[in-house]
């Protein structure tokens, strides 16, 4: 089954999610949420609509704006979506490892457009642990939603 992914973000990071755009494209379904270019726009509309995306489809999603804060905080208040804020290669797969993750959360502020690429493939290619402490955590999450 081909891996469906959600991108979503504001003008502060429209280059970096036009950047992962193209990264992506040859190798996953790519599907672009807004904003279209880096005029001045509100986070929580794109980060609603990536969330929202992710409840109907199976896939992964990845927003940025400038701190990756704000969206992070408007993608969790959604049921099945656990939204991590990364900064590096380690955060992302300790993200999935750990979390089960379905969410990158980037800040432009924080991250080169020379590192990107692989703090994304490491967030895509990690796998969630089967260990009862890491599935039992999640499982635990996801009765507290609501």
């Amino acid at each position: 089954m081909e891996v469906k992914i959600f991108l979503g973000s504001d003008h502060a990071g429209f280059a970096l999610k036009e950047h992962i755009k193209n990264f992506l494209s040859d190798t996953y379904t790519v599907s672009d949420q807004g904003c279209i270019s880096a005029e001045s726009c509100d986070y929580p509309i794109f980060a609603k609509s990536v969330a929202r995306c992710l409840v109907a489809n199976n896939g992964f999603g990845i927003l940025c704006c400038y701190t990756g804060i704000g969206m992070s905080i408007q993608a969790n208040r959604f049921l099945g979506i656990r939204a991590a804020l990364c900064y590096n290669k380690e955060s992302a797969v300790l993200s999935r490892l750990h979390n089960n993750a379905n969410v990158l959360c980037l800040g432009s502020a924080w991250i080169q457009i020379s590192e990107v690429n692989e703090i994304v493939r490491s967030f895509l290619e990690s796998k969630f642990s089967v260990e009862a402490r890491h599935v039992n955590r999640v499982e635990m999450l996801s009765n507290m939603e609501g």
